[in-house]
């Protein structure tokens, strides 16, 4: 069906989770237990149908010894096994004693097992006289390494692995699946016989595993239900005397399973199952699984053979997987030395990680990926909006601690997930920075596909009558599921090398970050270095600076009234250059001032430092027609006579901007916030290209002919080094002929140096 049958019964299978299976307190019946004390031999726990093995009642049996139990012939037969196969506790492998009979016709294979103290016996009835033959083994096992290649994929070692224990065991079907990192298992192979139902590439729910079913399956790794009818044999006693508890049955052939699972069995149409663990690096990676439409025992060395076939596919698989993930991982690391090599090509770690975007996605197998590092967002291929990035990458800061993120599956832990899930519903995340928002993410998209069920994998008990009566899955009837906001999950060997990436990537940003610091331990030097040779240069131009002036007007004074016009002029040239010079000189020596002084904060009235900078402009401005527009502003904590350089140079500055409109306006504003006081100076002047915003603060620095607009070069530097002397921050916006904006910032608090 393509769709979920809103008829189904309303089941929880998590009931499974909590039934103690390893302690069920009973066995199949179509055997027989036996529990000595290791230490005596004597009989202390016993399975209540062991009177068709011994003719006795369970009560009669407790406290004898193996002799007086079995006969004397049968225990010296135990007693030989013992000695030739010393019990290991918590061994997943029962050893096999041998065939004995108990009483004449009756014969039976003897497993046992150390486990709880106790040394169990399990008494299994066959047909045959003779023991066990393993001869069969050989051949099995050699005709199936013979059929297997190098080369052979995980589910063409699984197909053969499925028809060779079908054909030994004559169950009707045979299914081998995995288990995905969900818990689902996913049908890679099957072999049955006509009139069974094919499962092939199907999946079955995690819940018909339970958690605690998954870790028996690890520690004993064959499980055989022979009759899906049967009535269990109870224990008697029903505890353990030694210990007053349940006696575990994890290691015993005949554990008797649960309830719910024999009513699952049912409903499938399978009245017997036998089941082998494929269990790679110490974890459940799947199962074999045979079912059979009738009861069927199977003899322990049949079984025996097909675990030998079992722990070979599992070998076969882990190194199918290993090869797959060496051969990646190879590959990876080839794209990661070539993406290292244009790492390191120039100076801008964001230029070059741009110049490698191919690679990058090529390494991920990405369609998008983003940089943000360092106030910069940069974008390769199909990405989300800007936006949505940064967005993402504040989750990320919050939420995601580890040295990598990844998810196949965005929206369901990420709130704004659902929005960007076209091209990034999978996000593979490596942080590159402890302290900032620098990260390197990619992105993978929404991959809309279909899920073939055997069965509804999505049906929940109701609370509404008794869940044993409300049986497991009713219909293994196809169930078609189309599932959104998953990408392609990421492998091990691209997590993994994408942290030996990061690694690298640090490194990188550690010897810039090196570099850089260096560079400006030098430039702090050179700097401090040209300060004072500028302070020593400016302090010593300022004496004949003045000279040229005076002299320049003595001799303006000597030249009567009829001096050559010509003359006059080049006195007036000489004058004004020098007047310029020494204002060049003394804006100078302030910048030097700026970066040697120490600052000395208080609290200054704002409105009264902007009022008395705009009288003093006043002075300079005759009858220009300005209006000024100066907003209440606030108390700030700064160094007054440094701050009222800087006040004064951004009002002179709009005032000298300002000067070819009729009517000047400039406006001051403020605002404020819990951390700083930002000012804003905006004019109705000339403006300018937002595209040189990067070189207005800088020393000598013009965006302006000197013809038009007179000037050093050297206010809005002096502002800047002010502002920032203070840990505030300068910018600028504007539109041209249409004014500019001039804003700074100062920190409530100042912290001195």
């Amino acid at each position: 069906m393509d769709t979920a049958n809103t008829d189904l019964p309303q089941v929880d299978l998590s009931i499974c989770d909590r039934e103690a299976i390893r302690i069920p307190g009973s066995i199949q019946p179509h055997g027989f237990l036996i529990a000595m004390d290791d230490i005596d031999g004597r009989i202390v726990q016993i399975g209540d149908n062991i009177f068709e093995l011994t003719g006795r009642n369970p009560a009669e049996m407790v406290g004898l010894s193996l002799a007086d139990a079995l006969g004397p012939d049968c225990e010296r037969e135990i007693r030989a096994g013992l000695q030739e196969q010393p019990l290991q506790p918590l061994s997943t492998q029962p050893a096999y004693l041998g065939t004995i009979e108990p009483r004449a016709g009756f014969h039976v294979d003897v497993l046992a097992h150390a486990h709880d103290g106790l040394t169990i016996l399990e008494f299994e009835k066959v047909d045959r006289k003779a023991p066990a033959d393993f001869r069969m083994l050989y051949p099995l096992i050699s005709n199936f390494l013979s059929k297997l290649s190098d080369t052979a994929s995980v589910p063409a070692i699984s197909m053969l692995a499925a028809n060779d224990i079908k054909r030994v065991t004559g169950f009707g079907r045979v299914l081998v699946y995995r288990f995905d990192e969900d818990g689902h298992g996913h049908v890679l192979a099957e072999a049955l016989d006509p009139g069974y139902r094919s499962y092939m590439n199907q999946r079955f729910p995690a819940s018909d595993v339970p958690r605690q079913a998954r870790e028996l399956y690890v520690a004993n790794r064959i499980r055989l239900i022979s009759d899906a009818d049967y009535l269990p044999a109870r224990l008697y006693p029903e505890t353990n005397p030694l210990t007053g508890q349940p006696t575990d049955l994890s290691y015993a052939a005949l554990r008797s399973v649960s309830p719910v699972h024999l009513q699952y069995m049912r409903n499938m149409g399978t009245m017997a199952s036998m089941s082998f663990s494929i269990v790679v690096k110490g974890r459940l990676w799947g199962l074999i699984s045979c079912h059979h439409a009738t009861p069927c025992f199977v003899s322990f060395e049949i079984r025996a053979a097909c675990e030998q076939l079992a722990q070979i596919l599992a070998l076969r698989v882990e190194s199918r997987e290993d090869s797959d993930e060496y051969d990646a991982r190879l590959d990876l690391r080839r794209l990661v030395v070539s993406m290292l090599g244009g790492l390191t090509q120039g100076p801008d770690l964001v230029d070059n990680m741009n110049g490698i975007a191919p690679q990058l996605l090529r390494f991920a197998s990405a369609t998008g990926a983003a940089l943000s590092f360092e106030n910069r967002l940069v974008c390769m291929g199909d990405t989300p909006p800007e936006g949505k990035i940064r967005e993402l990458i504040e989750w990320l800061s919050a939420n995601a601690h580890d040295d990598l993120y990844h998810t196949n599956a965005l929206s369901t832990v990420y709130p704004g997930g659902a929005d960007i899930r076209r091209n990034a519903s999978g996000v593979l995340a490596v942080p590159i920075s402890r302290i900032h928002n620098h990260y390197l993410i990619w992105f993978r998209p929404e991959v809309i596909h279909t899920v073939d069920w055997a069965g509804n994998p999505h049906l929940k008990y109701d609370g509404s009558g008794p869940a044993r009566q409300l049986t497991p899955r009713m219909s293994f009837d196809s169930w078609r599921e189309t599932v959104h906001g998953t990408s392609i999950a990421w492998r091990s060997s691209e997590i993994e090398i994408a942290m030996e990436f990061r690694t690298a990537l640090l490194g990188i940003v550690l010897e810039r970050a090196e570099q850089m610091a260096e560079l400006a331990e030098e430039l702090g030097r050179a700097n401090k270095e040209l300060e004072a040779f500028s302070y020593s240069v400016s302090h010593d131009l300022r004496a004949p600076l003045r000279h040229i002036v005076g002299f320049s007007d003595l001799l303006l004074e000597f030249e009567g009234p009829d001096a050559p016009e010509r003359r006059i002029r080049f006195l007036k040239n000489i004058k004004d250059s020098a007047r310029f010079a020494g204002k060049l000189v003394d804006d100078l020596l302030s910048f030097s001032q700026m970066g040697r002084a120490s600052l000395r904060p208080c609290e200054i009235n704002m409105n009264d430092m902007f009022n008395a900078a705009r009288e003093k402009l006043q002075l300079e401005t005759g009858a220009r027609q300005i209006e000024w527009r100066i907003d209440a502003l606030p108390v700030v904590e700064a160094d007054p006579n440094f701050l009222q350089l800087a006040v004064y140079n951004l009002l002179s500055n709009a005032v000298k901007y300002t000067r070819p409109r009729e009517k000047a306006t400039i406006h001051v504003s403020a605002e404020s916030n819990e951390a700083e006081h930002v000012f804003h100076v905006e004019d109705n002047g000339v403006g300018f290209n937002m595209e040189y915003v990067h070189k207005l603060f800088g020393v000598f620095q013009r965006l302006h002919r000197m013809e038009d607009f007179q000037g050093t070069g050297i206010g809005l530097a002096n502002v800047r080094r002010i502002v920032e002397r203070h840990g505030g921050r300068v910018w600028a916006e504007s539109v041209m002929d249409r004014g500019a904006k001039f804003s700074f910032a100062i920190p409530r608090k100042i912290v001195l140096e």
